[in-house]
């Protein structure tokens, strides 16, 4: 990231796990913890608060708590997204947030890189980047990475997360991709 940035580049992470102790939490929270200087990254709270997707609310009855997450995604310069795989596809959670999203200005555009917390979730990988080409955001070459956490406790989440090969990769994804979101603007 160059010196000349007026501001900071502000990335919005998104969990596709509700789950207090996510795998994919975790990892979003290390990510933001090592944030190079001249990138902010929030960690979204706001998914589990959608109500269901409906298209008959959507313009002037759309509802609160989705406007809120809608501004979320336009006030940032990129996307970051980690989703478990459910029963082979995408998180219901995270597939309703981006419904709420589909018909809206928000989203078309909009840089976006995947990482996930299991190298075992292809299938909803592969879903996922299929539903984010039709919307179309600008969905990162490589998409990302995968640190492999599930079914690890808690402490060795936090362990491995720490060691120097994740964090390693987590820095040149971080970097790659606001090299990406710079040289696309």
């Amino acid at each position: 990231m160059t010196a000349a940035c007026a501001r900071p580049l502000k990335l919005y992470a998104i969990s596709g796990s509700l789950r207090a102790l996510s795998t994919n939490r975790a990892l979003l929270k290390a990510l933001s913890s090592s944030a190079p200087d001249g990138m902010e990254i929030e960690l979204d709270d706001l998914i589990g608060t959608l109500p269901i997707f409906n298209p008959d609310m959507e313009g002037d009855l759309t509802p609160a708590a989705v406007l809120a997450f809608a501004r979320k995604v336009a006030d940032a310069d990129g996307l970051i997204i980690a989703s478990p795989e459910y029963a082979h596809g995408i998180s219901g959670g995270l597939k309703n947030a981006l419904d709420w999203l589909v018909s809206r200005s928000e989203i078309p555009g909009k840089p976006m890189m995947l990482v996930r917390a299991s190298g075992r979730s292809d299938i909803s990988h592969a879903a996922l980047q299929e539903v984010l080409r039709t919307m179309s955001v600008a969905l990162l070459p490589e998409t990302g990475f995968a640190v492999h956490l599930i079914g690890k406790k808690p402490d060795e989440i936090e362990r491995l997360l720490c060691e120097n090969g994740p964090l390693r990769e987590m820095a040149e994804a971080l970097e790659g991709f606001a090299d990406w979101i710079g040289a696309e603007r």
